[in-house]
């Protein structure tokens, strides 16, 4: 029995790979076939959530009194369309610092909306670029974007506006608007964006046909598309698209990317995820020596290890830090890759936020600060260690690299 093509059971692990723990729901009434035949193939089975509409419920809990002006407490995940009143209203206040950039539009003809954040009107900035929200069912990502934006914008701690200050910030919280409002009316679980053109039957997979409506954004990036961790079924959760770079969404974020080129040194792309507390460094295809690929693999290894220090400082919440391949699985075509092999980005990461999937998809809403404020410290530590290395000079990153190979020439010479 192939439980991955039975619509029985939806998966929440993305890949499935041999001796590595998957998390599947089940229906309530399939539940003992299924564990029955697991017991019977040898497999360790554990009940991690026994109510899963009970965690969806608890996720689309709304406050008693309406927070939606800029006394937004963090306290329930907002709708698409409260994320961009509240975006409008805390730009109002801010208006001599922040802006609201719209980078373009769904398939559904929806505006994929941001803030700008620029204190210091210099010229050639150094640029960041935040992205939030390509998974829909990852709420817990918009709600991080939008306590980062409106830290920089309020905070009133040192290292905090530092950070805000010396660099120009994009902060998309939903680059995929369309899928992120499906989420919220129809499917609580919807991943993919919500592109009608690759529509045809499930049957195969005994799935709803519904599911052929999206492509996974993340896969759907013009580096190394569609070589693994995709599958071509538009029914699939991780249909990569009918060719890279196919998708508005998509197009959107690499035009605006080299726009931004053109402006100033755009030093940072920080895509954000749930779940699985890892901080992912590009690419998601190579592991062990294979690393190298990326020319400052060192550097981004070193940066991730210090903030994740300071974030499980916060809270005591562990993180762990490596390649995809290495500690979840090989994938191609996602944005952090493409932002560094073939933007040349130089510090690009992908947080998977909380948790380790005792909640996964459904991280109740008395999390979201604990999370919040944990992933700001990490950030600013990030970007404490980013300046320590002199990646805030133009090209630094490219000088380092030459520097230490003209030294090596420079030995071997020396040796002969």
């Amino acid at each position: 029995m192939d439980l991955n093509l039975n619509g029985h059971y939806s998966f929440w692990t993305d890949r499935i790979q041999e001796y590595h723990e998957v998390k599947i729901m089940v229906k309530p009434d399939k539940q003992k076939e299924f564990e029955d035949h697991l017991t019977s193939e040898g497999v360790k089975i554990k009940m991690v959530v026994d109510d899963v509409q009970k965690l969806v419920d608890a996720t689309l809990k709304r406050p008693k009194v309406n927070r939606l002006n800029n006394n937004y407490a963090w306290e329930y995940y907002q709708t698409l369309d409260e994320i961009n009143e509240w975006l409008e209203n805390i730009v109002s206040e801010h208006s001599d610092i922040a802006s609201i950039v719209n980078i373009g539009t769904t398939f559904e003809g929806r505006d994929i909306k941001g803030v700008k954040i620029d204190f210091m009107k210099r010229d050639k900035p150094v640029i960041g670029f935040l992205e939030g929200g390509i998974h829909s069912r990852e709420w817990i990502s918009p709600a991080t974007m939008t306590w980062v934006i409106n830290e920089f914008l309020t905070s009133s701690n040192p290292d905090i506006r530092s950070m805000a200050e010396n660099v120009v910030w994009y902060i998309f919280p939903v680059v995929n608007p369309d899928g992120y409002e499906y989420s919220f009316t129809n499917n609580r679980m919807w991943r993919k964006n919500r592109n009608t053109e690759h529509f045809t039957s499930c049957a195969a997979t005994n799935v709803a046909d519904d599911l052929s409506n999206g492509v996974d954004l993340n896969r759907n990036f013009g580096f190394q598309w569609n070589t693994v961790g995709v599958s071509p079924d538009p029914c699939s959760l991780v249909f990569p698209g009918g060719s890279p770079n196919s998708e508005l969404e998509t197009l959107s974020i690499i035009n605006f990317v080299y726009q931004l080129q053109q402006e100033g040194t755009l030093i940072y792309y920080l895509a954000f995820h749930s779940f699985s507390q890892m901080v992912l460094i590009p690419y998601s295809h190579v592991e062990k020596g294979d690393v190298l690929e990326v020319p400052n693999y060192g550097d981004l290894h070193e940066i991730i290890i210090k903030a994740m220090d300071k974030l499980t400082a916060r809270h005591n919440t562990t993180y762990v830090v490596g390649t995809s391949k290495e500690i979840l699985y090989e994938t191609s075509g996602g944005s952090f890759d493409w932002a560094r092999g073939v933007a040349d980005i130089p510090i690009v990461y992908l947080y998977e936020l909380r948790d380790l999937g005792a909640y996964g998809f459904l991280l109740p809403p008395e999390q979201i600060i604990s999370n919040n404020e944990e992933v700001m410290d990490s950030l600013v530590e990030l970007d404490r260690v980013t300046r320590q290395l002199n990646y805030y000079r133009s090209n630094g990153y490219v000088l380092k690299f030459n520097a230490l190979i003209i030294l090596a020439v420079l030995f071997v010479g020396y040796l002969r």
